[in-house]
């Protein structure tokens, strides 16, 4: 099978399983694994905050930030195609009791006047506390698109005058520092707090970081460990963690260019319709609705020609490129849309 569904079915490299099979391990929820304190070191260094935590997933560092910069009662703004929002299960309301207020984004961008506006005023007592703002990059719903230093930059004022904490779900942030050629930094020094997956295009097989000042890591930790998330000999999964962070960031720019390769290509065959200017990273959307078929019924096809997609609405599918999707790979599935295409126009 040509797997184009996740990045998440990415398995570890073998420099990967050596370091797993040789990790110095200790009892983590003590803080004595020196695997563990290295990764988060490490990743703490890279993102530019002051500390860091190894978590099982980016969900759940991402439901850690906001258990920690809110409470029960408060408000959170996300955009409204948000991974936040929109695959996690409810959990900001079901953990940490908070509410979600969603702002139409542009290309997963919530337009500044709206964020400013939707901020509550905390002398009034019939309004809840607004307790952080989300920011989502690259913006998986919207297709792996880019959200600009600039425009975090002026987030991050607006939350700065409010007195508001700005999150980052950063799962794919590396994406976006590699398609842009500048340093993470350039994006994380507009945040409070930011999670990193090094499960996706970086190929680890679990975990996620969570990465902000000393103080707030502390009590994040604490959060953690509510969730069952306090591991022990837990080096073992941190050291793939390292070598994401070492050997594997670069080498996202072939996924993006694979990804822009199949979307020119798709977007000549009748009945498909793709938004080439939003294939920025490794993410391609593609509209199926002119093929008189859904994108369930589209999938069926792929799939019988052992290809593997997933669906992101009535009409529209997701393929995302990988580290084990090759050249090759890519001319079988332009190949495939052309003969489902053309089946479809003859019947």
């Amino acid at each position: 099978m040509i797997d184009l569904r996740s990045d998440t079915v990415t398995k570890p490299t073998e420099e990967m399983r050596k370091a797993m099979y040789e990790a110095e391990v200790g009892d983590d929820v003590y803080r004595e694994d020196p695997t563990v304190r290295q990764l988060e070191e490490l990743a703490a260094e890279k993102l530019g905050k002051e500390a860091a935590l190894f978590v099982t997933s980016g969900t759940q560092g991402n439901q850690v930030a906001v258990l920690t910069h809110g409470k029960a009662g408060d408000e959170i703004i996300l955009e409204a195609d948000s991974h936040i929002f929109y695959y996690e299960g409810g959990a900001a309301a079901a953990l940490a009791g908070v509410q979600t207020r969603i702002i139409p984004g542009i290309k997963g961008q919530m337009p500044i006047d709206k964020i400013r506006e939707a901020i509550r005023d905390d002398r009034d007592i019939h309004l809840p506390h607004t307790a952080m703002i989300g920011l989502e990059n690259t913006h998986n719903r919207a297709g792996g698109v880019i959200l600009p230093p600039q425009y975090m930059k002026e987030v991050y004022q607006v939350a700065q005058e409010k007195g508001v904490a700005v999150h980052l779900d950063g799962a794919r942030l590396f994406n976006a520092a590699v398609a842009l050629e500048v340093d993470v930094k350039e994006f994380t020094q507009y945040v409070d707090t930011v999670q990193v997956c090094f499960s996706k295009g970086l190929s680890a097989p679990v975990g996620s970081v969570l990465a902000g000042p000393k103080d707030f890591i502390e009590v994040a930790r604490k959060w953690r460990k509510r969730l069952g998330g306090g591991m022990r000999q837990a080096g073992i999964m941190a050291a793939p963690g390292i070598v994401a962070l070492t050997q594997m960031v670069d080498r996202l720019a072939e996924d993006h260019r694979r990804a822009k390769e199949l979307a020119v290509a798709l977007q000549e065959i009748k009945g498909i319709q793709i938004e080439l200017e939003s294939v920025q990273t490794n993410i391609v959307l593609i509209d199926v609705k002119d093929t008189g078929m859904t994108a369930h019924q589209f999938l069926e096809e792929l799939k019988n020609c052992q290809i593997l997609g997933s669906a992101f609405g009535e009409y529209l599918i997701r393929l995302t490129t990988h580290r084990h999707i090759t050249d090759q790979d890519i001319s079988d599935t332009i190949d495939a849309f052309y003969q489902i295409s053309k089946k479809r126009s003859q019947a």
